[in-house]
C-alpha cells in the first residue's frame, strides 16, 4: 500500500479528486462516487483531495457531510488546501489560520490529514507561512503539510526555511503532471522532491480528461471539460492515445486506468489524483489500483509521450 514519505499516512493507489463535487457532480452523484470509491479501496484508507476554493467550500461540505453520515472519518485520508481566492496575502499567518478553521467546519472534522498551500504566495515571508503551518500541526488541527504549484527554487527555499527554523516542513508536492505534461515536473522540480524525500501527488492525472480517450480530434463530447481536453488533440495526443490503447487492450482495462498506473509508477509519485462525476466514470479509473505494467509497456508509453 502506498505511504507518503516521512509520514504515517497510508493511502489508496488512487487519490479521488473532489474538485467536481458540487460542480459537474451534484451532491447525490458526489455521494454515490464517494460510496463506490470507499467500498473499492477495501483495507486501504480512501484518499480524497479537495480545497476551500472548490465551489467556495461546497466540495468540502459535501465530503464532510458524507463522512459524518457514513461514520467513516477514520477510514478516509482527507487532503484540502488553503487557497488564494480574493485574499491579498493568502499564506499570511492569519489567513492560514482562518482557512484551516473554515475547512474544519466544512469537513465536520477535528483534523486535516494533509493540508496544502494551494499556490505559492511570494507576498508573504516563508518564515511566516511555515511557522503558521507549524502552529496548526502543534495544535492538532493538521497532521502534515504540503505544497502545491511551487517552483523548484521556491519549494527548495521553503524546505530550507523550515529546517532553519526547526518547524514542520512540507512532506509532499501536488503538481500538474501526466503523460501529456512531463517536462515541467521531470526537470528541476522532481530533483528537489527526490533530494528532500517528498512524495508527489499529481493533479490532472488524465490531462483534463483527454487521456480517457473520449476527446479525440473531431469527436464532440458533451462535457464542461471538453474544450480544455481538446487542447491536447494533435500528433502527440494521437500517439499517446494509440500507445495507451495498445497497452489497455493487452491488459483488458480502460485506457484511463493505464494512464493513471503509468503515473503512479513514476519516481517520487505516491498516488495520482483523478476525479469522476459519476459512478460510471469512476469505474474506468478503479482498475488502476490492481494494474501492473511491465517494463516494456512502460517504455511504450514513455516513448509515445516524450
Amino acid at each position: 500500500m502506498p505511504q507518503l514519505p516521512g509520514t504515517d499516512l497510508i493511502v489508496s493507489d488512487l487519490c479521488l479528486g473532489g474538485n467536481v463535487f458540487g460542480w459537474t457532480a451534484d451532491e447525490a452523484s458526489s455521494r454515490a462516487v464517494l460510496d463506490r470509491f470507499h467500498d473499492a479501496t477495501g483495507a486501504k484508507p480512501a484518499f480524497v483531495d479537495t480545497a476551500e476554493a472548490y465551489g467556495d467550500g461546497t466540495s468540502e461540505r459535501i465530503l464532510g457531510a458524507w463522512m459524518a453520515d457514513r461514520g467513516v472519518r477514520d477510514q478516509v485520508v482527507v487532503a484540502t488546501k488553503a487557497s488564494r481566492g480574493a485574499k491579498e496575502h493568502p499564506l499570511a499567518a492569519g489567513e492560514i489560520r482562518a482557512s484551516c478553521d473554515r475547512s474544519l467546519r466544512n469537513l465536520q472534522t477535528d483534523r486535516i490529514d494533509l493540508y496544502y498551500a494551494h499556490h505559492d504566495d511570494e507576498t508573504t515571508p516563508l518564515e511566516e507561512t511555515m511557522t503558521a503551518f507549524d502552529e496548526l500541526v502543534r495544535a492538532g488541527k493538521v497532521r502534515y503539510v504540503a505544497a502545491s504549484n511551487y517552483s523548484p527554487s521556491r519549494l527548495a527555499e521553503a524546505l530550507e526555511t523550515s529546517q532553519r527554523l526547526g518547524v514542520t516542513r512540507f512532506v509532499a508536492l501536488q503538481m500538474h503532471y501526466n503523460l501529456m505534461e512531463r517536462p515541467a515536473f521531470e526537470g528541476g522540480l522532481r530533483d528537489v522532491v527526490a533530494a528532500h524525500g517528498l512524495g508527489t501527488l499529481p493533479y490532472f492525472g488524465l490531462a483534463k480528461g483527454f487521456l480517457t480517450g473520449k476527446y479525440r480530434g473531431g469527436t464532440r463530447v458533451d462535457s464542461p471539460r471538453a474544450a480544455r481536453a481538446a487542447e491536447y488533440a494533435g500528433e502527440k495526443g494521437d500517439r499517446v492515445l494509440a500507445a495507451l490503447a495498445e497497452v489497455a487492450e493487452a491488459k483488458d482495462v480502460p485506457i484511463a486506468a493505464v494512464a493513471l498506473r503509468w503515473l503512479a509508477d513514476q519516481p517520487t509519485v505516491v498516488a495520482p489524483i483523478a476525479s469522476a462525476r459519476d459512478v460510471e466514470q469512476l469505474a474506468g479509473l478503479l482498475p488502476m489500483e490492481d494494474l501492473e505494467l511491465a517494463e516494456d509497456e512502460l517504455q511504450v508509453l514513455n516513448d509515445a509521450s516524450a
